[in-house]
């Protein structure tokens, strides 16, 4: 696809989501990693839902700009994902309301944010993980996400919001859809004891689609009270990319 096409392939997820109160006012950033190792990313202070595909930010390969607006703040962000997950050509971050709810939390896993609770949360997004709070654009949040070891797809800043990486900008969109889907449902359901799938159902979905568990077996909901954790452990790992 020609770096034109790109372009309007970033504004045109960009308006749905924005469309759909997803990432409002000048929130969020979405980039792609092109062939040639530079990026195309949503430029500062740029509302999703009124992106010019002419402006978007150009990086070469070293973070430099190219041509366009100055990037997004995030860039040490997106960035770090890029360097620990190598397969992943595309990255949206957004400040999408349930999962930032998610995020404040007290009873929150670090290591896995949200119990299996539907098999496209778990195929889309993968477990996630918790980052502690930096404030935007800290290029301290880049030592944390690398900190992960590539091991997670999707992330979520503390106070601040959901960021996933894919092996497509379609495959980006969905699981951060998914993953907003997700912790709404977290949040509904919160105190009332839902059931949640079970070790043996998270199994068959890793053994059919092929999904990334280094860790087997320890698949249930974790109840996590003042940093401590009872029960089994939540999947510890994302899904993949797919």
């Amino acid at each position: 696809m020609s770096d034109s096409k790109w372009r309007e392939e970033i504004c045109r997820y960009g308006r749905s989501l924005f469309e759909r109160g997803l990432t409002p006012g000048s929130s969020g950033n979405i980039s792609y990693r092109m062939d040639d190792g530079g990026w195309l990313v949503t430029p500062t202070n740029a509302s999703m839902g009124f992106l010019d595909p002419a402006r978007l930010s150009r990086l070469d390969s070293a973070g430099r700009l190219l041509s366009g607006d100055p990037p997004t703040k995030e860039i040490p962000l997106h960035s770090a994902l890029y360097d620990s997950r190598t397969s992943a050509r595309a990255i949206v971050h957004l400040h999408s309301t349930h999962a930032v709810a998610v995020s404040m939390l007290p009873e929150i896993d670090p290591r896995s944010v949200l119990p299996p609770m539907t098999p496209y949360g778990l195929m889309r997004a993968g477990q996630v993980a918790l980052v502690p709070y930096h404030r935007p654009g800290d290029p301290a949040v880049a030592d944390a996400i690398r900190g992960l070891a590539g091991r997670y797809s999707s992330v979520l800043l503390a106070n601040h919001g959901p960021v996933v990486a894919s092996t497509s900008l379609e495959g980006a969109v969905f699981a951060t859809e998914e993953l907003e889907e997700t912790a709404k449902l977290y949040l509904l359901l919160r105190g009332l004891n839902p059931r949640y799938l079970t070790p043996a159902q998270v199994g068959d979905l890793v053994t059919t689609f092929g999904l990334e568990v280094p860790h087997p077996g320890h698949v249930h909901n974790a109840s996590c009270v003042d940093g401590s954790c009872v029960g089994l452990a939540r999947l510890a790992t994302p899904a993949s990319d797919d």
